[in-house]
């Protein structure tokens, strides 16, 4: 079976599984809610400064939500050793580190899509014109970000500290990632036009193959010891 085609079928199991029990989404989705709803009251003052605020509340939200998201991911694994399972089947490891990544990723799309909406309407932003370099922003940085949380999510499965290790680990390797992603998303709202955020989206794609990269080449040694 290829890397590919074993990805896609460990995505779709875990998909399935939070379309049957939905408990990832509930409880991430009410927490994004929480936050962006705390934030722009704690943060906002008037339309003027709003788009200085707004991203980093949103990528604040973003990251908390991926950590609390991957980490209950890969728990579920961890819970009755259902990980042996993954293990044990004939396909490539690093299928099983792909897979992962995939399901992950479109679990916190679907929250994205509620927290952009949420975010432009408490922080009082107009949407048109910047919908689409907005969604390819939060794309990119989101790509980066889940790719590492979940390496480091499956090298710790087994291990106490998994979910201090997860923090520690991964905020320093994707800080430059979201820092660009959140002055990208800043400038995005100041009006600054798509030509003029090319650059950043440069920058976040260049992190995105090298964190995606490194995941799919050390997952391969790291999940076999696992």
């Amino acid at each position: 079976m290829s890397t590919l085609r074993a990805a896609l079928l460990v995505a779709l199991k875990d998909l399935q599984l939070e379309v049957r029990t939905k408990e990832i989404l509930t409880s991430t989705g009410l927490f994004a809610v929480l936050v962006v709803t705390l934030g722009s009251l704690a943060f906002y003052t008037d339309p003027v400064s709003s788009p200085n605020v707004a991203p980093g509340v949103l990528w604040i939200s973003i990251l908390f939500c991926g950590i609390l998201l991957i980490g209950r991911s890969w728990a579920l694994e961890r819970e009755n050793d259902a990980v042996f399972g993954l293990l044990l089947a004939p396909i490539p490891r690093a299928s099983i580190y792909i897979g992962k990544t995939i399901s992950a990723l479109v679990l916190l799309f679907v929250i994205e899509l509620l927290l952009v909406p949420l975010c432009l309407i408490f922080f009082q932003i107009e949407a048109s014109g910047i919908m689409l370099p907005l969604l390819a922003l939060i794309f990119l940085g989101s790509v980066g970000f889940v790719s590492t949380a979940s390496l480091f999510s499956a090298v710790g499965i087994r291990t106490r500290a998994r979910d201090l290790m997860l923090s520690v680990l991964v905020f320093p390797l994707v800080a430059p990632a979201l820092l660009a992603s959140a002055v990208a998303t800043r400038e995005l709202f100041a009006g600054a036009t798509t030509a003029e955020i090319l650059g950043w989206m440069r920058i976040l794609t260049a992190f995105d193959l090298l964190f995606v990269g490194f995941g799919v080449w050390v997952s391969r040694h790291l999940l076999s010891e696992t």
